[in-house]
């Protein structure tokens, strides 16, 4: 049996016309075009090893270089990243056309004498290739929602990253004043006791001095385990284990600046950067296409066309036809109207966040106000006010006006002023990242507004100081 070349061109097309590309190297810079953060822009299919910190972790561990760290080697971002693939397969399997479908027949008559028979026939369905745009136009907007949700996973661990810094910073430096402010409380313990054996102290004031310095040690205890916390909370977003834990961090949180500069800082530069929104308007361009494509197949009758080729043992037939299913009963109404449902919902979502975002722009701004109005207040007036206390009692204690006790209570609340020095520049540090977040595209919330209850405890001791000169 023979069959006609000209039959079979066509079926060798097809797959042509069909097939797609699966690599989302495109989707990768995409996300970095919309995070502006250094994110890989390759991810190779069999990389499993993770890059090599050593080099970034050779010097003290700055801000930036934390975040650039956390963009290399953070698992979390890379499987966000990696899922861009998903997206990026439906998207290619939505454009392709349908397989054709190939049916053949042999025939044996009983008179022997009769040769073979046989029936070739190609069916294509042509109304499924022909909404094959439909469908990739829904897939193509749905993998832009997907680039905006992961360029936003993107900017919620930069800032992440950041506030972890800080924090990290910060608590090293109170454990350090801490146990400067325990040597004052062990001092005031020592010669308590001394005045008491001495005779100069009663038992009750000795007491007191020995009860602050053990309240003191168990402050500091709570501080150094605030450090181990902090320090795990970078190393997990920073992917590191292991001997890669060992880093130090470069320096002391800055003081905040003496002005804020906010004049930028505007609702509809917020609205504008969102790529929540960003995200939203891809979805409900995803979900109308959706709704025109399901109105599409509920009117359109299903075609499905066939060439068809007959050997009946002394010649050939060609020919051809279609088989067409009318959507008499099956219009798919139920399923458009729950597509327009969704729509109208997810429009109703995209104003009501909107509304959310323009008030997470007030309130990162009032923290940063605020917080700002607080660093500048404790390193212009408060600090530099409980240094003066400080001088004048130990001029005083060296004129002998004052006891050693007085002396040593004026260090303990210079040192518990700069604690909270530290802790007001940490807030502020943390506000004016969540601010940039928020304008980049991201808002992330209040976490770093509100301090833990061991982030706000003083070294002072509770009652009266005791003894004289």
């Amino acid at each position: 049996m023979r069959t006609d070349l000209r039959l079979a061109w066509p079926l060798l097309l097809l797959p042509l016309m069909g097939c797609g590309t699966t690599s989302y190297s495109s989707d990768l810079r995409r996300v970095h075009e919309l995070s502006r953060a250094p994110v890989p822009t390759r991810l190779a299919d069999e990389e499993v090893e993770e890059a090599d910190p050593s080099a970034a972790l050779a010097a003290p561990l700055t801000v930036e270089a934390s975040v650039a760290l956390a963009f290399q080697r953070n698992r979390h971002l890379r499987a966000s990243l990696r899922e861009l693939g998903v997206a990026r397969g439906w998207l290619a399997q939505a454009g392709t056309l349908p397989n054709p479908a190939v049916e053949f027949d042999i025939r044996y008559q009983t008179d022997r004498a009769q040769p073979i028979q046989g029936d070739l026939q190609l069916e294509f369905g042509l109304t499924r290739a022909i909404m094959a745009t439909q469908r990739a136009g829904v897939a193509r907007a749905e993998l832009a929602t997907a680039q905006a949700r992961v360029a936003g996973t993107t900017l919620d661990l930069g800032y992440a990253v950041r506030e972890a810094w800080y924090a990290a910073a910060a608590s090293e430096e109170r454990l350090l004043i801490a146990q400067r402010s325990l040597d004052a409380f062990a001092a005031a313990r020592d010669t308590a006791r001394s005045l008491h054996g001495a005779g100069n102290l009663s038992a009750l004031d000795r007491s007191v001095q020995e009860a602050a310095y053990e309240t003191a040690r168990v402050t500091v205890a709570e501080m150094e385990l605030e450090r181990l916390e902090r320090r795990e909370a970078l190393h997990r977003l920073l992917g590191l284990h292991g001997d890669a834990t060992t880093w130090t961090l470069a320096g002391e949180l800055p003081p905040a600046p003496e002005a804020l500069a906010l004049e930028g800082v505007t609702e509809a530069r917020a609205l504008s950067a969102s790529l929540e929104l960003l995200a939203q308007r891809a979805n409900l361009e995803a979900l109308a296409r959706r709704v025109g494509l399901s109105r599409a197949e509920g009117w359109t009758p299903d075609v499905t066309v066939d060439v068809h080729a007959e050997q009946d043992g002394n010649s050939y037939e060609i020919g051809g036809g279609a088989r067409v299913t009318l959507p008499v009963f099956d219009q798919r109404r139920g399923a458009t109207a729950a597509y327009g449902a969704q729509f109208d919902a997810a429009m109703e979502r995209y104003h009501a966040s909107a509304v959310d975002l323009r008030s997470a722009l007030r309130d990162a701004r009032n923290r940063l106000r605020s917080a700002h109005a607080r660093a500048r207040q404790y390193d212009a007036v408060i600090a530099p006010a409980r240094e003066r206390v400080m001088r004048e009692t130990l001029l005083q204690y060296n004129a002998m006006q004052l006891g050693v006790f007085q002396l040593l209570q004026a260090r303990r609340e210079l040192l518990d002023a700069m604690l909270a020095r530290t802790e007001t520049r940490r807030q502020y540090w943390t506000a004016a990242a969540a601010l940039d977040a928020l304008l980049a595209g991201r808002p992330v919330g209040a976490r770093g507004a509100m301090t833990s209850s061991s982030s706000t405890g003083s070294m002072s001791a509770s009652g009266p100081a005791a003894g004289g000169h």
